[in-house]
């Protein structure tokens, strides 16, 4: 979803909503290695919920450019997590997703007790601020898009350590081999797919996507 080509106040809504949602998603990571007995998130400067803290330059700009980007990781010790397993690692992972869950379901509750029409979220608007429902919509949309996004079994997204925890051993160490390659995966599948004419992304995310948005808004 690249941003260069949007009207003001779609662009205004998605650099703002990202910000938040980056943000929030790498605090609740912070948050829960901090809980489960890990100092090195606060110690780096990452239990904070400063947005300069959790952005990435070059990912922040990448992402108004072509519309993916991607904020700092929270460093985390898994030898210093008070359970000392895959397990809270594992939690420590799924607490990002989780808080764009979160953020999604308290935006649609507006929509879901009649306060507001998702249907006028649709309604163009030449003005240069987005309206209440632009706004709420695209807040609930994107906090789904990163939520499925890093729920996905590559890494370094959160979903392949939350795989990690459920997989047998023997599968996990065959799994693990894998996981230099997968920033570079990653990007093959997101950029170069679509290039070539598929887009797995799209596939993968766009039922569950359709059925939360549904869920949640009810359109």
């Amino acid at each position: 979803m690249g941003f260069l080509n949007l009207d003001p106040a779609t662009l205004i809504s998605r650099v703002l909503i990202l910000i938040i949602a980056f943000t929030v998603h790498e605090f609740a990571h912070a948050w829960t290695a901090t809980m489960l007995g890990d100092d090195t998130p606060r110690l780096n400067g990452r239990l904070t919920l400063n947005p300069l803290s959790h952005l990435d330059p070059m990912g922040s700009l990448l992402l108004i450019v072509a519309g993916f980007g991607w904020a700092k990781p929270v460093p985390v010790n898994p030898y210093a997590l008070s359970r000392r397993s895959s397990a809270a690692l594992m939690w420590v992972s799924l607490a990002g997703p989780f808080s764009n869950l979160c953020m999604a379901a308290l935006a649609a509750i507006p929509f879901r007790v009649g306060l507001l029409s998702p249907f006028n979220a649709f309604i163009p608007n030449e003005g240069i601020l987005p309206t209440q429902e632009q706004f709420l919509f695209e807040f609930i949309y994107i906090n789904l898009l990163l939520m499925l996004f890093n729920l996905l079994p590559i890494a370094p997204l959160d979903g392949e350590k939350i795989l990690m925890f459920f997989l047998p051993p023997n599968a996990a160490r065959a799994y693990e081999a894998f996981r230099p390659y997968g920033p570079l995966i990653l990007m093959v599948i997101v950029f170069a797919g679509p290039l070539l004419g598929f887009n797995i992304i799209g596939t993968i995310i766009g039922p569950p996507m359709q059925a939360l948005m549904s869920l949640l808004v009810g359109i």
